[in-house]
């Protein structure tokens, strides 16, 4: 059984010891992306739930792509929002958007005191590969 440790060029730089993804027997676990612009460590995150919610999903997306993934591949979510009772039906408005209404992933969201880089919310993935 190998294990692949995915750093994937042009996604946003990790905000600790940590790599994109790993990968073990065609399961795919992404590390929680942050509402950061990847290139621009020092640009500040984007205000309010809408913005960062976005700019998270797009910046999962990078790092699927980067190891030939997609969303298509996402079997289970985790979400992390820092002020959950005002964000969470907004939070899941934008995230809805995201995945067809008959193939949405199990998901966990759960709110916590506080997230890197002040963020409002982080989302972390675990993939399936197609088999060869």
């Amino acid at each position: 059984m190998q294990t692949l440790f995915h750093i994937v060029a042009g996604a946003p730089e990790q905000v600790g010891p940590f790599s994109h993804a790993t990968e073990v027997d065609g399961w795919v676990f992404v590390t929680g992306q942050m509402p950061t612009f990847p290139g621009e460590p020092g640009h500040p995150v984007p205000p309010g739930i809408e913005a960062q919610t976005h700019l998270v999903m797009d910046n999962l997306k990078r790092v699927l792509a980067g190891i030939g993934l997609g969303l298509e591949h996402v079997v289970r979510t985790g979400a992390y929002l820092t002020q959950f009772e005002t964000d969470y039906p907004i939070f899941n408005a934008i995230y809805r958007k995201y995945f067809p209404a008959d193939r949405l992933p199990a998901r966990t969201c759960i709110g916590v005191t506080a997230l890197a880089k002040g963020a409002l919310v982080e989302i972390d993935f675990v993939c399936r590969r197609p088999p060869q």
